[in-house]
């Protein structure tokens, strides 16, 4: 069995260690002088080299060579993370006070130390305040926030921090020379930038994409990570800042959920994209980071994908789909000016409805105005109609196809169809049976502005115009 990359290159020695100079050089240092503390404390994001530095320095302190298969009965390695309770921590204070076989020092390595219990911690604490001299104990962990300040302040702490993104590729490429792995500029850069400063997950990545082929190209590593290629979320960003329609907009996102790509991925690669275009001043800072904060919630959200298409969609420059403007209230009248009106009895009359005027044709010409009405009394079911195709070429059929199932769903219930017929035959005469149609080409025709009035949405109608009915619950 093949060994794994970040084990075959993990640092024997502290001169090895890339990225942590202000680590390394304290240690180095502290060595020549023989100032050796008690306890040491590495802290730091994972893979960055905090586990490699303890095995390293406990083998150094003590004169030993270290190799990756290198075990000694005087450096002992406990994981926190299965060794949390107080009875393991008190078998290591029974055990801490028996001399070392042949080691200078009997060297305790706890990884992922913030895992111990409280009564655990209490009872590690009491041997780091009276240590025998020849144990040396050092803690790592990923979360120093979460150890008490007691055993804090009781160590030597070295904080880890991200490598830079150049040492990381120069360290990749070094390792693909080596193993003879062709891999473009690109595909590191990208492989290097997703370790997110780390150099266990970065090599793991480039081990990963040496098995899929002969060459690593950048679309490669992208398809391994999951990522939209740049030019569909170019696309998708223009159409968002252009102000597409919200079906070709909800075209382009389908698409790349139809090609397995994930809401958190689109949204990274987005934030990506406005960064850019925020640094290089190209587009306004804050249109660019109300998006850029919306995008960061994504993958927090309860429905990732719903949440994306509605940022997306609100984020054009579109009044019908952005907040309406709160209007200001008109100042009071003076006391005096106020006029007491005798009170008005109630209108009791009920309007009736549009006259059947059974002359009309049911023709593209009436399409306008049969949607007209039904934003006047369906304002939701106007929303799901206006995105449909219709198709008058049968007599007493009228088809509609819609480019998105939801939408043909949502019209296909029964009262649905019902309330749309209903209007048709008060406005045309005409009794027509409705089929709904689910055609992913289907384009809406464009209504003329001034045939159906649109009134400025708030955040709930501009979502039921898209998605169907909302209700607004109170908490």
């Amino acid at each position: 069995m093949g060994q794994a990359l970040y084990r075959k290159y993990r640092s024997k020695s502290l001169d090895e260690i890339i990225g942590q100079e202000h680590i390394t050089q304290t240690l180095g240092q502290a060595l020549k002088q023989g100032r050796i503390s008690h306890a040491y404390l590495f802290t730091g994001p994972r893979g960055v080299g905090k586990t490699s530095v303890a095995r390293i320095w406990a083998h150094e302190i003590n004169g030993l060579p270290y190799t990756n298969d290198s075990a000694h009965m005087d450096i002992i390695e406990i994981d926190a993370a299965s060794n949390r309770r107080i009875d393991e921590i008190r078998e290591l204070r029974d055990k801490v006070y028996v001399a070392p076989t042949s080691a200078k020092y009997k060297v305790y390595i706890i990884d992922e130390v913030h895992m111990l219990t409280r009564e655990a911690f209490n009872a590690l604490l009491k041997t780091l305040e009276e240590p025998p001299a020849h144990a040396v104990f050092i803690l790592a962990t990923t979360d120093a926030h979460k150890l008490p300040d007691t055993i804090v302040s009781r160590t030597q702490r070295f904080s880890f921090k991200p490598v830079e993104t150049a040492k990381v590729i120069a360290h990749l490429k070094h390792i693909a020379k080596t193993e003879g792995i062709n891999v473009s500029d690109e595909a590191l850069e990208l492989l290097a930038s997703h370790g997110d400063g780390s150099f266990r997950d970065s090599i793991s990545l480039l081990d990963q994409a040496a098995s899929q082929a002969d060459k690593i190209e950048l679309a490669d590593v992208q398809r391994l990570l999951g990522i939209p290629p740049a030019e569909a979320t170019q696309g998708l960003l223009e159409a968002t800042l252009s102000g597409a329609d919200t079906a070709s907009l909800m075209k382009s996102i389908t698409a790349l959920y139809d090609k397995g790509y994930q809401a958190s991925a689109i949204a990274g690669q987005l934030g990506l994209a406005l960064r850019s275009r925020l640094v290089a001043g190209t587009l306004d800072q804050e249109q660019v980071l109300r998006l850029l904060g919306r995008l960061v919630e994504v993958p927090a959200s309860h429905d990732p994908e719903r949440f994306l298409e509605i940022t997306l969609l609100r984020s054009r420059p579109d009044a019908a789909l952005n907040e309406a403007p709160p209007v200001a209230a008109p100042a009071p009248k003076p006391r005096e000016e106020i006029a007491v009106e005798a009170p008005k009895k109630p209108d009791t009359e009920v309007k009736k409805p549009a006259k059947t005027t059974g002359s009309k044709a049911l023709d593209a010409s009436s399409w306008p105005e049969i949607l007209q009405e039904l934003k006047r009394r369906h304002n939701t079911l106007y929303g799901v109609v206006r995105m449909a195709e219709p198709d008058f070429s049968e007599a007493g059929v009228l088809k509609l196809s819609f480019a998105f199932a939801f939408h043909q769903k949502r019209l296909d219930e029964n009262a649905n169809r019902q309330k749309l017929a209903d209007i048709i035959h008060e406005l045309t005469g005409k009794a027509v049976s409705i089929e709904c149609l689910h055609d992913k080409n289907a384009a809406p025709p464009k209504v003329p502005a001034a045939a159906v009035e649109i009134q400025p949405d708030n955040d709930l109608a501009a979502i039921s115009n898209i998605f169907g009915d909302a209700e607004l619950l109170e908490s």
